[in-house]
Protein backbone atom coordinates (compact mmCIF):
# COMPACT_ATOMS: atom_id res chain seq x y z
CA UNK A 1 0.00 0.00 0.00
CA UNK A 2 1.65 3.43 -1.10
CA UNK A 3 1.74 5.97 1.31
CA UNK A 4 -1.63 8.23 0.12
CA UNK A 5 -3.57 5.00 0.05
CA UNK A 6 -2.97 4.43 3.23
CA UNK A 7 -3.29 8.24 4.60
CA UNK A 8 -6.76 7.90 2.58
CA UNK A 9 -7.56 4.67 4.42
CA UNK A 10 -6.71 6.36 7.78
CA UNK A 11 -8.64 9.80 7.31
CA UNK A 12 -11.78 7.53 6.06
CA UNK A 13 -10.83 5.76 9.67
CA UNK A 14 -11.02 9.03 10.89
CA UNK A 15 -13.98 10.10 9.49
CA UNK A 16 -15.84 7.13 10.98
CA UNK A 17 -14.41 7.43 14.15
CA UNK A 18 -15.53 11.04 14.61
CA UNK A 19 -19.10 10.30 13.19
CA UNK A 20 -19.67 7.47 16.12
CA UNK A 21 -18.05 9.26 18.81
CA UNK A 22 -20.57 10.21 21.89
CA UNK A 23 -20.64 13.76 21.44
CA UNK A 24 -21.72 13.53 17.58
CA UNK A 25 -24.13 10.70 18.91
CA UNK A 26 -25.69 13.37 20.96
CA UNK A 27 -25.62 16.34 18.84
CA UNK A 28 -27.02 13.95 16.28
CA UNK A 29 -29.82 13.28 18.99
CA UNK A 30 -30.35 17.01 19.18
CA UNK A 31 -30.96 17.37 15.25
CA UNK A 32 -33.52 14.71 15.28
CA UNK A 33 -35.22 16.71 18.03
CA UNK A 34 -34.99 19.99 16.10
CA UNK A 35 -36.38 18.47 12.93
CA UNK A 36 -38.96 17.36 15.10
CA UNK A 37 -39.49 21.04 16.07
CA UNK A 38 -39.14 22.02 12.61
CA UNK A 39 -42.05 19.33 11.13
CA UNK A 40 -43.99 20.31 14.15
CA UNK A 41 -44.28 24.01 13.07
CA UNK A 42 -45.10 23.29 9.83
CA UNK A 43 -47.81 21.01 10.64
CA UNK A 44 -49.61 23.69 12.95
CA UNK A 45 -49.12 26.24 10.20
CA UNK A 46 -50.41 23.60 7.85
CA UNK A 47 -53.63 22.74 9.80
CA UNK A 48 -54.73 26.89 10.13
CA UNK A 49 -54.04 27.62 5.94
CA UNK A 50 -56.39 24.44 6.12
CA UNK A 51 -59.03 26.62 8.22
CA UNK A 52 -58.74 29.57 6.08
CA UNK A 53 -55.72 30.70 7.40
CA UNK A 54 -52.91 31.56 4.81
CA UNK A 55 -50.67 34.53 5.82
CA UNK A 56 -48.12 32.62 6.91
CA UNK A 57 -45.94 29.88 5.39
CA UNK A 58 -45.90 26.43 5.85
CA UNK A 59 -41.90 25.46 5.55
CA UNK A 60 -38.85 25.41 7.03
CA UNK A 61 -37.80 29.10 6.31
CA UNK A 62 -41.45 30.15 8.22
CA UNK A 63 -41.12 27.64 10.68
CA UNK A 64 -37.44 29.01 11.62
CA UNK A 65 -38.84 32.69 11.62
CA UNK A 66 -41.23 31.67 13.67
CA UNK A 67 -38.56 30.08 16.62
CA UNK A 68 -36.07 33.86 15.72
CA UNK A 69 -39.32 35.34 17.08
CA UNK A 70 -39.53 33.72 20.87
CA UNK A 71 -37.51 34.33 23.55
CA UNK A 72 -33.83 33.20 23.29
CA UNK A 73 -34.71 32.73 20.07
CA UNK A 74 -30.76 33.26 18.56
CA UNK A 75 -29.64 30.64 21.51
CA UNK A 76 -32.28 28.11 19.83
CA UNK A 77 -31.28 28.82 16.63
CA UNK A 78 -27.41 27.77 17.42
CA UNK A 79 -28.60 24.64 19.17
CA UNK A 80 -30.28 23.97 15.65
CA UNK A 81 -27.36 24.79 13.72
CA UNK A 82 -25.55 22.37 15.75
CA UNK A 83 -28.04 19.46 15.24
CA UNK A 84 -28.40 20.00 12.02
CA UNK A 85 -24.62 19.90 10.80
CA UNK A 86 -24.18 17.05 13.05
CA UNK A 87 -27.21 15.57 11.21
CA UNK A 88 -25.70 16.26 7.74
CA UNK A 89 -22.05 14.57 8.93
CA UNK A 90 -23.72 11.98 10.19
CA UNK A 91 -25.52 11.07 6.80
CA UNK A 92 -22.62 11.73 4.96
CA UNK A 93 -20.95 9.10 6.85
CA UNK A 94 -23.66 6.68 5.97
CA UNK A 95 -23.71 7.87 2.56
CA UNK A 96 -19.77 7.06 1.79
CA UNK A 97 -18.96 4.39 4.82
CA UNK A 98 -22.66 2.85 5.65
CA UNK A 99 -23.71 -0.54 4.14
CA UNK A 100 -26.96 0.49 3.01
CA UNK A 101 -28.72 -0.27 -0.31
CA UNK A 102 -28.31 2.04 -3.36
CA UNK A 103 -31.57 3.75 -2.50
CA UNK A 104 -30.65 4.17 1.08
CA UNK A 105 -27.42 5.72 0.29
CA UNK A 106 -29.09 7.61 -1.95
CA UNK A 107 -31.58 8.99 0.47
CA UNK A 108 -28.58 9.63 2.79
CA UNK A 109 -26.80 11.96 0.30
CA UNK A 110 -30.56 13.53 -0.46
CA UNK A 111 -30.52 14.08 3.67
CA UNK A 112 -27.21 15.60 3.63
CA UNK A 113 -28.73 18.43 0.66
CA UNK A 114 -31.92 18.85 2.80
CA UNK A 115 -29.55 19.35 6.36
CA UNK A 116 -27.27 21.70 4.52
CA UNK A 117 -29.71 23.57 3.11
CA UNK A 118 -31.18 24.25 6.91
CA UNK A 119 -27.82 24.76 8.36
CA UNK A 120 -27.85 28.32 5.27
CA UNK A 121 -31.07 29.05 6.51
CA UNK A 122 -30.64 29.48 9.96
CA UNK A 123 -27.36 31.44 9.56
CA UNK A 124 -29.38 33.65 7.42
CA UNK A 125 -31.65 34.04 9.90
CA UNK A 126 -29.22 34.45 12.39
CA UNK A 127 -26.76 37.16 10.18
CA UNK A 128 -29.34 38.87 8.11
CA UNK A 129 -32.41 38.10 10.08
CA UNK A 130 -34.05 37.03 6.69
CA UNK A 131 -35.16 33.29 5.64
CA UNK A 132 -35.64 32.99 1.95
CA UNK A 133 -38.73 30.99 1.21
CA UNK A 134 -38.03 27.17 0.12
CA UNK A 135 -40.86 28.41 -2.46
CA UNK A 136 -38.12 30.85 -3.69
CA UNK A 137 -34.81 28.79 -2.93
CA UNK A 138 -36.67 25.69 -5.29
CA UNK A 139 -37.43 28.50 -8.05
CA UNK A 140 -34.07 29.65 -7.96
CA UNK A 141 -32.60 26.54 -8.29
CA UNK A 142 -34.53 25.07 -10.94
CA UNK A 143 -33.97 28.21 -12.87
CA UNK A 144 -30.35 27.89 -12.30
CA UNK A 145 -30.53 24.21 -13.38
CA UNK A 146 -32.43 25.25 -16.59
CA UNK A 147 -29.99 27.13 -18.30
CA UNK A 148 -27.86 24.63 -18.07
CA UNK A 149 -27.23 22.64 -21.05
CA UNK A 150 -29.76 19.92 -21.02
CA UNK A 151 -31.03 21.66 -18.53
CA UNK A 152 -34.71 20.08 -18.55
CA UNK A 153 -33.46 16.79 -19.11
CA UNK A 154 -31.54 17.30 -15.57
CA UNK A 155 -34.77 19.38 -13.52
CA UNK A 156 -36.88 16.16 -15.14
CA UNK A 157 -34.36 13.83 -13.47
CA UNK A 158 -34.87 15.29 -10.15
CA UNK A 159 -38.33 15.58 -10.52
CA UNK A 160 -38.82 12.06 -11.28
CA UNK A 161 -35.99 11.24 -8.13
CA UNK A 162 -38.21 12.63 -5.86
CA UNK A 163 -41.58 11.41 -7.03
CA UNK A 164 -39.70 7.87 -6.48
CA UNK A 165 -38.97 9.02 -2.79
CA UNK A 166 -41.77 9.95 -2.23
CA UNK A 167 -42.99 6.26 -3.26
CA UNK A 168 -40.47 4.82 -1.23
CA UNK A 169 -41.47 6.94 1.91
CA UNK A 170 -45.04 5.75 1.63
CA UNK A 171 -44.27 2.36 0.69
CA UNK A 172 -41.68 2.52 4.28
CA UNK A 173 -44.42 4.19 6.25
CA UNK A 174 -47.11 1.05 5.17
CA UNK A 175 -44.65 -1.56 5.91
CA UNK A 176 -43.24 -0.21 8.91
CA UNK A 177 -39.64 -0.44 7.13
CA UNK A 178 -38.27 2.76 9.58
CA UNK A 179 -38.61 0.41 12.27
CA UNK A 180 -35.32 -0.94 10.88
CA UNK A 181 -33.73 2.11 12.29
CA UNK A 182 -35.11 1.91 15.89
CA UNK A 183 -33.57 0.41 18.80
CA UNK A 184 -36.46 -2.14 19.29
CA UNK A 185 -34.91 -3.66 22.61
CA UNK A 186 -35.00 -0.35 24.54
CA UNK A 187 -38.32 0.44 24.25
CA UNK A 188 -41.19 -0.81 26.33
CA UNK A 189 -44.53 -2.43 24.12
CA UNK A 190 -46.38 0.52 24.08
CA UNK A 191 -43.31 2.75 23.09
CA UNK A 192 -43.03 0.76 19.93
CA UNK A 193 -46.73 0.28 19.35
CA UNK A 194 -46.76 4.20 19.31
CA UNK A 195 -43.88 4.77 17.06
CA UNK A 196 -45.14 2.82 14.81
CA UNK A 197 -48.43 4.39 14.32
CA UNK A 198 -46.21 7.67 14.33
CA UNK A 199 -43.95 6.08 12.10
CA UNK A 200 -46.65 5.05 9.47
CA UNK A 201 -48.85 7.96 9.20
CA UNK A 202 -45.77 10.06 9.43
CA UNK A 203 -44.46 8.56 6.19
CA UNK A 204 -47.11 8.41 4.05
CA UNK A 205 -47.66 12.06 4.24
CA UNK A 206 -44.31 12.75 3.73
CA UNK A 207 -44.17 10.42 0.99
CA UNK A 208 -47.07 12.57 -0.68
CA UNK A 209 -45.48 15.53 -0.52
CA UNK A 210 -42.19 14.47 -1.46
CA UNK A 211 -44.41 12.99 -4.36
CA UNK A 212 -46.51 16.06 -5.11
CA UNK A 213 -43.39 18.40 -5.38
CA UNK A 214 -41.57 16.02 -7.95
CA UNK A 215 -44.31 16.23 -10.23
CA UNK A 216 -44.17 20.38 -9.90
CA UNK A 217 -40.65 20.39 -10.46
CA UNK A 218 -41.63 17.94 -13.45
CA UNK A 219 -43.82 20.07 -14.94
CA UNK A 220 -40.93 22.73 -14.62
CA UNK A 221 -39.11 20.74 -16.89
CA UNK A 222 -41.55 20.16 -19.28
CA UNK A 223 -42.80 23.86 -20.06
CA UNK A 224 -39.15 25.16 -19.00
CA UNK A 225 -40.82 27.32 -16.40
CA UNK A 226 -38.71 27.75 -13.18
CA UNK A 227 -41.72 28.72 -11.25
CA UNK A 228 -43.93 25.96 -11.38
CA UNK A 229 -41.51 24.32 -8.62
CA UNK A 230 -42.12 24.84 -5.39
CA UNK A 231 -41.21 24.18 -2.00
CA UNK A 232 -42.75 22.53 0.94
CA UNK A 233 -45.73 25.28 1.05
CA UNK A 234 -46.59 25.52 -2.35
CA UNK A 235 -46.58 21.82 -2.45
CA UNK A 236 -49.03 21.72 0.61
CA UNK A 237 -51.22 24.45 -0.87
CA UNK A 238 -51.68 22.53 -3.73
CA UNK A 239 -53.51 19.58 -1.75
CA UNK A 240 -56.07 22.48 -0.43
CA UNK A 241 -57.03 22.75 -4.31
CA UNK A 242 -57.75 19.12 -5.05
CA UNK A 243 -61.70 18.17 -5.50
CA UNK A 244 -61.27 17.06 -1.25
CA UNK A 245 -60.45 20.54 -1.04
CA UNK A 246 -59.12 21.90 3.01
CA UNK A 247 -59.98 18.50 4.03
CA UNK A 248 -57.03 16.47 2.17
CA UNK A 249 -54.46 19.60 3.53
CA UNK A 250 -55.68 19.27 7.18
CA UNK A 251 -55.43 15.52 6.61
CA UNK A 252 -51.42 15.65 5.16
CA UNK A 253 -51.00 18.21 8.04
CA UNK A 254 -51.87 15.91 11.12
CA UNK A 255 -49.60 13.59 8.87
CA UNK A 256 -46.93 16.15 9.38
CA UNK A 257 -47.52 16.19 12.41
CA UNK A 258 -47.31 12.48 13.42
CA UNK A 259 -43.99 12.77 11.34
CA UNK A 260 -42.53 15.44 13.83
CA UNK A 261 -44.34 13.15 16.76
CA UNK A 262 -41.92 10.10 15.45
CA UNK A 263 -38.41 12.47 15.20
CA UNK A 264 -39.12 12.96 18.85
CA UNK A 265 -39.01 9.45 20.03
CA UNK A 266 -36.74 9.11 16.57
CA UNK A 267 -34.22 11.44 18.75
CA UNK A 268 -34.45 8.89 21.86
CA UNK A 269 -34.96 5.76 19.81
CA UNK A 270 -32.61 5.80 16.81
CA UNK A 271 -29.39 3.90 16.11
CA UNK A 272 -26.57 6.17 15.30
Amino acid sequence: MNTAEQAGRQARQATRQAAASRPMAMLTRVGLACRGVLYALIGVVALQIAMGDGSQEADKAGAISTLAGLPFGAVLLWIMVAGFVALALWQASEALFGHGKALERAESVARVVVYGLVVTTLISMLTTHKAPSDDQKSQDITAKLLDLPAGPVIVGALGLGLVVLGVYWVHRGLTKGFKEELDLGRMSPKARTAMERLGLGGYVARGAIAALAGVFIGQAAITYDPDKAGGIDATLRQFADTPAGPWLLAVVALGVLLFAGYCFGEARWRRT
